[in-house]
């Protein structure tokens, strides 16, 4: 236990077991100035959580909620990597994990809220064992909670491994390794708000099971979280609704509406024909409402129009759950017209377009050698990754004029949900030992880009001539239900993303799931619906992969011309020096050939060249370098010296063994310049290694005519001893 001093606050400590250990809740000692704030602890992983709002709302259209995810190096013992050695921007994992909180707690704030509110998660202490990502909404939560700030919840989130066929509860990073599961579920005490996944082709059923397993597990999280808030909650601060259209006035607006046409115009086909019509028929319509100019007039056009956002979203829901009408004319389970090439830049080691409707995106390939693999500076077990996929959402994709920023939270998170897709399905490293680099760009978009990406960063995959082992297309879902009914959308436009009342991403291959995304925003999500969904999403994979598989069926045999071969050996540990050299000198005279070496220190060696003959002959001086003789080997050797009793034969550089001369010939031999001469080449065989490793030899064609060699040391140490002994003692 820590030392503490009398006056040392007195934390108020909230605990349960979880997965076998305990979850331990504490406030009331840090950051006691913030509006909420939490310690939370599992195992050694610690996680504090704070959640701040303005004091005064701000002009927006949106929640303004930003949430970060703070990792400090000293939480696993290490310096930052960085010049400055301290922590700079976040990295992908800590973007990916604030992501992971922002999903399920966005939802629960009231509509209309608009002081700006921000939760900062801080990792202080990583046992790395205990994933501190999945802790950050169950905290963030927490802290909500007992905060002023106005909010719906609590929510709580676990993660769910199976291994040997059993579900496992916030499995440990070890065990991840195993399991055949990696699920994230956050929820509420009736409902599940969102799930995310990466499995290894896991049946579309045992999902089902996982998440139900999941929501019962969390609730002894949420029920805790409810009595913390029972005896220590602050009252949470009055706030103002945004000036809105009262119910009288929505219910006209959507009447006129629909009598001006706003079906038709809500069906036109092409997304950006349909948003232009949308505009000017929005302000056709508001005009009648809000006739004349001025400052009252411009703030009550402000509202009609945000209320016919909602007028549009109601005639949308209402053409699809009574009509089994779609914006575009499709029905609930139609996919979008396709269509693919492959091989589309020259120069690329894999190149590929998958166009899905009004969705389009350029996937690419780029192999590369174990010195481009990314090096990981975060507070996980992992210290590299070799395989990379990038996701690029250029404001051209949908018509739009953007300042380019940088990459985007939401480029990271999609970029990873196709990482995540396609990882199952890579060969090993040791049968594909290269860094393999994919990048989707987003050429247009409407709806399902990410799902997109990972159909053509499959394409160009296989394009490329890596060994996948199957193909893996994804799919988005969308649901709308009703108070009787529901219907399940199959590849959603961008429009069917904001009226829905659950959007989920689905990837696999036709024998199972690899990757699951889900944002769920109604209660009462039955599992039958959910099998419904993802049995229609299955279906919808199914017809995807055949379209992709009838242009590529299969990985290509050869690599691109213009990618990098890969040619791998194993030498003894021992000669990794042979091989380096003095100072590095013998790899640099190997690398003038125009390859790359690298050398594990198992004795791996990896070659990297374009240049297939330049990589060969690499490899055959490397090999003559590092070859070591065995017994019972033949090689043709050459005599390079000749001592009375006997030839020293050089089998290949730096192998050197006698040839006794009593091996030479049959019958006696009175001297070896009598049978051979330096420079000769001889065959010859590798009868004996001694322990001193000192090669003896005999010739291969007088085996059975001459006696063996005589065991026994040599003169000089080189040899068998002649006859006469040594050279005689000083007396």
């Amino acid at each position: 236990m820590p030392n503490r001093t009398e006056n040392t606050p007195k934390p108020h400590v909230y605990e349960v077991e979880l997965g076998g250990r305990t979850f331990r809740f504490e406030t009331g000692k840090y950051a006691r100035q913030a509006s909420g704030s939490v310690l939370v602890r599992y195992g050694d992983t610690v996680v504090l959580a704070t959640a701040e709002a303005s004091k005064e709302p701000i002009e927006a259209s949106f929640l303004p909620l930003t949430v970060e995810f703070e990792e400090r190096h000293y939480a696993v013992g290490k310096i930052p990597g960085s010049f400055m050695r301290r922590e700079g921007r976040p990295g992908e994992k800590a973007i990916l994990s604030a992501r992971m909180t922002d999903r399920p707690i966005r939802p629960l704030f009231p509509k209309g809220f608009r002081h700006e509110v921000q939760v900062i998660l801080t990792v202080l202490s990583a046992d790395q064992k205990n994933p501190p990502d999945v802790l950050g909404p169950t905290a963030a939560s927490a802290a909500l909670m007992l905060s002023d700030i106005p909010w719906e919840g609590p929510i709580a989130a676990v993660r769910v491994g199976r291994i040997g066929g059993a579900f496992v509860l916030n499995p440990t990073l070890q065990e991840l390794e195993e399991s055949e599961l990696d699920l994230v579920v956050a929820g509420s005490r009736d409902a599940i708000i969102m799930v995310e996944a990466g499995a290894e082709e896991v049946p579309e059923e045992l999902l089902v099971e996982a998440l139900a397993y999941a929501h019962r597990e969390m609730q002894p999280l949420i029920e805790l979280q409810e009595r913390m808030r029972a005896e220590l909650g602050k009252p949470k601060f009055a706030w103002t609704p945004p000036e809105t259209l009262s119910e009288e006035e929505v219910e006209a607006l959507y009447r006129r509406a629909r009598e001006k046409g706003l079906t038709e115009v809500l069906t036109v086909a092409s997304k950006q024909e349909r948003s232009e019509a949308l505009d000017r028929f929005a302000e056709e319509l508001v005009a009648e409402f809000v006739p004349g100019e001025g400052e009252e007039a411009e703030a009550r056009k402000k509202r009609y129009l945000e209320a016919f956002d909602e007028v549009v979203k109601r005639e949308l829901r209402r053409l699809i759950l009574e009509e089994n009408r779609r914006a575009d004319g499709r029905r609930p389970d139609e996919i979008r017209e396709i269509w693919i090439e492959v091989d589309v830049l020259p120069r690329a080691h894999g190149s590929a377009v998958f166009t899905r409707g009004e969705t389009q995106v350029l996937g690419t390939v780029t192999l590369g050698t174990g010195r481009d693999e990314q090096i990981i500076d975060d507070l996980g077990i992992d210290e590299s990754e070799h395989f990379l996929v990038h996701y690029n959402f250029p404001p051209y994709s949908t018509g739009e004029v953007k300042r380019l920023r940088g990459v985007s939270r939401r480029e990271v998170g999609h970029g990873n949900l196709a990482k995540r897709a396609l990882r199952p399905v890579l060969p090993s490293e040791d049968a594909f030992p290269y860094t393999i680099r994919i990048v989707g760009d987003v050429l247009e978009s409407n709806g399902s880009s990410s799902m997109a990406t990972t159909c053509a960063g499959c394409l160009a995959l296989m394009d490329a001539g890596v060994p996948i082992r199957k193909t893996v297309a994804g799919i988005a879902m969308g649901l709308v239900m009703g108070e009787d009914r529901h219907v399940v959308l199959t590849d959603i436009l961008g429009l069917e993303d904001a009226l829905g009342d659950m959007d989920f991403k689905v990837t696999g291959t036709r024998d199972g799931v690899t990757a699951l995304q889900m944002d769920i925003k109604v209660s009462g999500l039955t599992s039958e619906i959910l099998r419904e969904a993802l049995e229609q999403a299955r279906r919808a994979r199914l017809f995807i992969i055949d379209r992709m598989e009838s242009v590529l069926p299969a990985s290509r045999p050869e690599l691109k011309p213009f990618a990098p071969r890969i040619l791998s050996l194993k030498i003894p540990v021992d000669k990794i020096g042979v091989v380096i050299g003095p100072g590095g000198k013998h790899v640099r005279a190997l690398e003038e050939l125009g390859v790359e070496i690298d050398i594990e220190p198992d004795g791996t060696v990896r070659i990297y060249s374009a240049d297939a003959a330049a990589a060969e002959e690499a490899r055959r001086r490397i090999e003559e370098a590092t070859r070591e003789a065995k017994v019972g080997d033949v090689y043709e050797g050459v005599v390079t010296r000749i001592v009375p009793f006997g030839a020293f034969v050089t089998l290949f550089p730096g192998a050197e063994g006698l040839l006794h001369i009593s091996q030479l010939a049959e019958g006696r031999v009175e001297r070896v310049e009598d049978v051979v001469k330096i420079g000769d080449k001889i065959k010859v065989k590798v009868s004996e290694i001694d322990p001193m490793g000192r090669i003896n030899l005999v010739r291969p064609e007088l085996e059975g005519k001459v006696a063996p060699p005589r065991r026994g040391g040599r003169p000089g140490g080189r040899g068998s001893r002649p006859k006469g002994g040594g050279p005689k003692r000083r007396e």
